[in-house]
């Protein structure tokens, strides 16, 4: 009797542990090792170069002295650079090799905000030019060029980057050079960014750049949502990069895979590949998770998992355009829960501008293989769009449980298609007639 009674407990017991050890191994799911946040064997103080914490004083010489030293005494292991408590205004610097750059708690990295302070540096030559403007563009507030094992971490130190006087001169029309990011490398290797704080970035707040084995994990990225063009990470040209834990909130794309703009990128041929987008959580009046729309050396090989997008425009958004070139291939979305946002899903032929009138309208991009899973959506006011190119389908794109429900619940809008061929198994509201539920009835799920 007491054997009978305890088997339905223990089933009950197992049932109620499963979604627990699933939640579990999804949870220990990494891909952070690809850059380690290394311990340093020798540790050093930005005071020790005059740094002063005041808010006023002004150290971008004691943090140039600082990087110069570290550089030039290749301590075996590294250096860390620690930065205690207080509110370190300077203007921008780059770091050096086998360095970690340490924000202690309370420790605040202030940009300077007078314009004519930013040194310029050359148009990235992937993109021909300046994002914004023509010709060169403003270095980054924290940046290198060729490094290799870099960490910036901290305990929720914060990197503001004072950025309302860049916005006011792009809503003016007022700006000379392309705004400055909060943090880019160029060339770069091992670049590990973690457990700080960075708010208000001029432009985009880390851009990883011809960069490979790029970590960004455990991160809050912030920025008010009228903020023009504050994209929260943005992979450009770069492999094996794991965005990991974050919480982002700002004013553009929480995260952007790109490789490139028009002819420049094409010439350039250098795609972002390798990308993981894993428990990151964001907000955006414009994408959660976008690809794109400069794109043309190239993205292949993407896994977005186990993401929240809420309070946004489009929750998962792939964007090029003819004159692209490039492609996107091999992209899997799986487990994505959206909140209030403008459109669920995407993805787009017709989106996305020139550098130049130099551009190929031969330059037809490719879409293939992009295979969207598990996505419950609530507040949805509309579920999306493939519309793809003219002559030139998007080809296997994939929906697989997809479920998208309006405010009230029900299915609100319906789907727009066209040039797409794929397949669609288990979406609410159902799709159209572009995607083909024969292909995946008998196997349950995409066969591609």
């Amino acid at each position: 009797m007491w054997r009978g009674s305890l088997v339905p407990a223990v089933v009950l017991l197992l049932c109620a542990l499963a979604p627990l050890q699933h939640a579990a191994a999804a949870a220990a799911a990494t891909c952070a090792g690809v850059a380690p946040a290394r311990r340093r064997p020798e540790v050093i103080s930005i005071t020790e170069f005059g740094g002063v914490g005041d808010g006023r004083a002004v150290n971008t010489r004691a943090f140039r002295a600082a990087v110069y030293t570290i550089q030039h005494r290749r301590r075996r292991g590294g250096t860390e650079l620690r930065v205690p408590a207080g509110r370190w205004l300077t203007g921008g610097f780059n770091l050096t090799s086998h360095m970690t750059l340490f924000l202690e708690r309370g420790a605040v990295l202030v940009a300077t905000r007078d314009a004519r302070g930013w040194p310029l540096v050359a148009p990235l030559p992937s993109y021909g030019r300046g994002r914004e403007m023509p010709g060169p563009r403003y270095a980054s507030f924290i940046g290198g060029d060729g490094l290799r094992d870099v960490v910036i971490t901290g305990d929720k130190g914060v990197i503001d980057g004072q950025g309302e006087v860049w916005w006011n001169m792009w809503r003016r029309r007022t700006l000379q050079h392309t705004r400055p990011n909060l943090i880019e490398f160029m060339h770069s290797t091992g670049i590990h960014i973690s457990n700080i704080i960075l708010k208000n970035s001029p432009f985009w707040n880390i851009h990883p750049v011809y960069c490979e084995n790029v970590v960004v994990t455990n991160m809050m990225i912030l920025a008010p949502h009228d903020s023009p063009n504050t994209d929260g990470v943005d992979p450009d040209s770069s492999t094996n990069v794991c965005i990991e834990d974050s919480y982002i909130s700002t004013g553009d794309d929480a995260v952007a895979i790109k490789s490139g703009w028009d002819e420049y990128g094409i010439a350039y041929g250098r795609p972002s590949s390798g990308i993981t987008i894993r428990r990151v959580r964001s907000s955006s009046p414009f994408s959660g998770i976008a690809i794109g729309s400069e794109a043309s050396g190239g993205v292949r090989d993407v896994l977005i998992q186990d993401c929240s997008v809420f309070d946004s425009g489009y929750g998962i958004h792939i964007k090029t355009t003819t004159g692209r070139g490039g492609y996107i291939r091999n992209v899997t979305v799986d487990g994505v829960r959206l909140a209030r946002v403008r459109s669920g899903v995407r993805i787009a032929g017709d989106a996305g501008d020139h550098p130049d009138g130099r551009f190929s309208s031969l330059a037809v991009p490719t879409v293939d293989g992009v295979r969207i899973r598990n996505v419950w959506g609530v507040g949805v006011r509309e579920p999306g769009s493939l519309e793809g190119i003219r002559n030139s389908p998007f080809t296997r794109i994939c929906l697989d449980n997809v479920k998208l429900f309006g405010g009230n619940g029900g299915g609100g809008a319906a789907w727009r298609c066209r040039d797409v061929q794929g397949a669609a198994l288990g979406v609410h509201p159902w799709p159209c007639a572009e995607l083909a539920a024969s292909a995946v009835a008998a196997a349950g799920s995409c066969g591609y």
